[in-house]
């Protein structure tokens, strides 16, 4: 097995992603209830006592809900930056096993090296990951408000990305949300457009990139039709024919990834 990756859910009722070696096995973020990841992972193939540990991107309870419960349960360590573990909800409870990263270090769980860089959005101390495995790196960004250099030199020379593409512009400034809501996604520390990703996208291609994983899609500003036209428009191109793109779901586990 070279690096395995599956996005348990994505969106803005609860984010989760599996990611796996050999012998190592990782949930980045856990924002179903513990009832709901376990399904999830049970549909997988992997049993959450076989979890090495729990990442934490951010506070938000789209991606913290079932990390207290899960990680008691199981005496599974949870791996967070000191700004999430103090403006974690009540909710989350007690998280015995904690161990506090910093943004810019990198830390070991298992077989797997973990890279948390900083990121912009309206949390404490959010962060984006990649992921490193015999070679193969992994990046994990979702919840950005902008693209920074940082960002970009991060994810640079990624073999695979799960990445934001939140929101269709036209779509949020002419749907329901109110005028705030609006402004807050749309600024430094709310959420990527469609646009912003896919331009991203265009700066980050390489030859070793091998698949890509839509994440994050706002269920009212956003159609998975959308980022399907826009994803296809590339294939048409010769070098995008190599890589494999998904789109993250809300209500069951996408596909199994491997990068090798």
């Amino acid at each position: 097995m070279g690096l395995l990756f599956q996005v348990l859910a994505s969106g803005s009722k609860g984010n989760s992603v599996l990611v796996c070696s050999e012998k190592t096995r990782v949930l980045f973020d856990a924002g179903l209830s513990a009832k709901e990841i376990l399904r999830r992972l049970e549909r997988t193939g992997v049993n959450a006592s076989q979890l090495s540990g729990l990442v934490l991107s951010h506070e938000h309870q789209d991606h913290v809900r079932g990390a207290g419960t899960i990680s008691r349960r199981f005496d599974l360590p949870v791996y967070l930056s000191q700004g999430t573990l103090e403006h974690l909800p009540q909710q989350v409870g007690h998280l015995p096993g904690r161990q506090l990263f910093q943004t810019g270090s990198a830390f070991a769980v298992g077989d797997l090296l973990v890279e948390p860089f900083s990121i912009s959005h309206d949390a404490a101390e959010p962060a984006g990951f990649i992921i490193t495995h015999n070679g193969c790196r992994l990046g994990i960004c979702t919840d950005c408000g902008t693209v920074t250099q940082l960002v970009r030199a991060r994810l640079k020379d990624c073999d695979g990305m799960v990445i934001e593409a939140n929101h269709d512009t036209q779509m949020l400034l002419t749907g329901p949300y109110p005028p705030e809501l609006k402004q807050r996604i749309r600024s430094r520390h709310g959420h990527l457009s469609n646009d912003d990703t896919f331009q991203l996208l265009e700066e980050l291609l390489h030859e070793r990139l091998r698949a890509v994983v839509f994440a994050h899609l706002s269920e009212a500003n956003n159609h998975p039709d959308i980022i399907a036209q826009a994803y296809q428009a590339l294939l048409t191109r010769e070098e995008w024919r190599g890589v494999c793109f998904d789109i993250g779901n809300q209500t069951q586990p996408g596909q199994p990834i491997e990068l090798s």
